[in-house]
C-alpha cells in the first residue's frame, strides 16, 4: 500500500477553505494518512508555500508549519491540532512567523500552493524548537518514506 496523506478538509490541488487560513480561524485543517512504511518510529510533517511572495516571481519558501515526533501508532491529527490537539510527545518547530505553531496560508498576491509534506522516521529526533531547515537536516538518513497533499488559496481581496 502507497503512503498517502490527505485532508478531509480540501481535495489535493483543490482550494484551501478560509477556515484555514489567516482570513478565518487560521486552524490547522484535518489531516489524515496511510500506508506507512514498515519500521516507522516516528512521523515529521512540514507545510509551505513555495510561492512567495508572488507566484508570478516567487523568491522563497515560506513556512507554515514544523511538526515532528508525531508517534507512530497515530494516523490522523484532528482539525485545530497545532493549538491543543497534538498527541503526547509531539513538538512543534518555528514557522517563518517565528512562532511554535501551524500558521495558514495567508499570500499576499495571487493564488498560492500549500504543500503539506509527511516523513516516516525510523526513531524520534531530539530537537528544541527547529527551523525547517534544521529539521530536514535531522532527518537525513532516517527518513523511510514520504507522502505529501497539495492544497491552493487565494485572499478574498487580491
Amino acid at each position: 500500500m502507497a503512503f498517502k496523506l490527505i485532508s478531509s478538509a480540501f481535495s489535493p490541488n483543490g482550494a484551501i477553505p478560509s477556515r484555514y487560513t489567516c482570513e478565518g480561524a487560521d486552524a490547522s485543517p484535518p489531516l489524515e494518512w496511510s500506508g506507512a512504511p514498515d519500521g516507522t518510529r516516528t512521523f515529521a510533517l512540514i507545510v509551505d508555500d513555495p510561492d512567495a511572495p508572488d507566484p508570478a516571481k516567487p523568491q522563497r519558501v515560506y513556512v507554515h508549519w514544523v511538526l515532528y515526533n508525531l508517534p507512530a501508532s497515530i494516523s490522523k491529527l484532528a482539525e485545530n491540532a497545532a493549538k491543543g490537539g497534538l498527541p503526547q510527545g509531539a513538538a512543534q518547530g518555528s514557522n517563518d512567523w517565528g512562532k511554535q505553531t501551524y500558521g495558514g496560508p495567508c499570500p499576499p498576491i495571487g493564488r498560492h500552493r500549500y504543500f503539506f509534506k509527511l516523513y516516516a522516521l525510523d526513531g524520534q529526533l531530539s530537537l528544541n524548537n527547529p527551523t525547517k531547515a534544521q529539521l530536514e537536516k535531522a532527518m537525513q538518513g532516517h527518513i523511510l518514506g514520504s507522502a505529501e497533499v497539495m492544497g491552493t488559496y487565494q485572499k478574498s481581496n487580491s
